[in-house]
């Protein structure tokens, strides 16, 4: 007789005007049978966000919507269904995305992990519908992830567009963040699940990443995380250095932290200098890099970069927008994953 599957996870859901793609979301977390729930929070949306979460119901009792009625932000919605919710295993699925069949059994498969991740493939609205049949198939091919690994592969490149492995959804064991007292951080706006997985990893964390694919995201333009704000820069570059502050930190890991600050912060200082331009005109612009020295190169760098971003191809292994190729791509891209036969 084969054992029944373990209900054991509650799947996190926040939602901010997503009505067209809710639904989908929800039933392909109620199609897991490990999902024990799945807790949807609609964080002040203006559409038909919270009736189209609760159309999706399929009865079985497993689904909780609550509606924020002014937005909070996306770390303040999880961390609401986090204390609501009772399941051991968390998982965050993003409104506008899905999980493709099988995905907690395979993650669950695994052991020795408090945080343990698949592979992301990115598509576009009209891949949608044929997804499972051309979904690539990828050996589990497991292995750890360490905080400068995980800091590292959070530093971008220009021509690299949403390939950082902070975008990787991880299941989590409440308990490894109720004993460190990890919630996520509710300032940030952006970079709030890389700020969290790097203080996990501070802690100690083992996080496991295997190949194999369960979770699609759909690649659009308007998308909440390819619309930040200059401030949110600041948050996370404030937040390394809140990171660095923690008194475990070996010289190693402290350099890739310094790393990456130094890498947002540069976008913060081009997004100030461009925001000043627009807001005062060049002389104030110039007035505020003149007088932040230490804010010059990235502000003539990223400038120069600007300029030039039409001459250089794209190298990204997940575009913002496909262009109509029907390709679809894949976060893990170029490691050593080999197909499954």
């Amino acid at each position: 007789m084969t054992a029944a599957a373990p209900t054991n996870v509650c799947v996190i859901i926040a939602a901010k005007n997503a009505a067209d793609t809710i639904g989908r979301a929800i039933g392909s977390a109620l199609a897991e049978p490990e999902a024990a729930e799945v807790v949807v929070i609609d964080d002040g949306s203006t559409d038909g966000t919270e009736a189209a979460a609760r159309a999706a119901d399929d009865g079985s009792g497993r689904l909780l919507v609550v509606r924020f009625d002014e937005n909070r932000g996306p770390a303040a919605a999880r961390n609401h269904a986090i204390a609501i919710s009772q399941s051991p295993l968390l998982a965050v699925l993003d409104a506008d995305d899905f999980f493709l069949p099988g995905r907690l059994r395979r993650l669950l498969a695994q052991d020795d992990w408090d945080f343990i991740a698949d592979n992301i493939a990115f598509v576009d609205a009209e891949q949608v519908a044929d997804i499972r049949s051309t979904i690539s198939r990828f050996a589990a091919t497991p292995r750890p992830l360490d905080l400068i690994g995980f800091i590292n592969g959070n530093i971008s490149r220009r021509g690299v567009r949403r390939g950082e492995i902070g975008f990787l959804k991880p299941l989590m064991r409440r308990s490894f963040l109720d004993a460190h007292w990890l919630r996520y951080k509710e300032a940030l706006r952006l970079g709030e699940d890389y700020e969290l997985y790097a203080r996990a990893l501070v802690r100690g964390a083992r996080y496991k990443i295997i190949h194999s694919c369960g979770y699609a995201a759909l690649v659009r333009g308007n998308s909440l995380s390819g619309n930040h704000r200059t401030i949110d820069l600041k948050r996370l570059y404030e937040a390394d250095r809140e990171i660095l502050s923690e008194k475990n930190l070996d010289s190693a890991a402290k350099a890739a932290l310094r790393r990456h600050e130094r890498h947002v912060r540069s976008r913060y200082e081009l997004r100030h200098f461009l925001d000043l331009k627009k807001e005062g005109g060049i002389a104030s612009a110039l007035v505020y890099a003149l007088s932040h020295p230490a804010a010059l190169p990235a502000i003539a760098g990223g400038i120069v970069a600007d300029k030039t971003e039409r001459f250089r191809r794209s190298r990204s292994p997940a575009p913002v927008a496909l262009g109509g190729a029907g390709e679809v791509r894949y976060l893990l891209q170029g490691l050593a994953a080999e197909r499954a036969e």
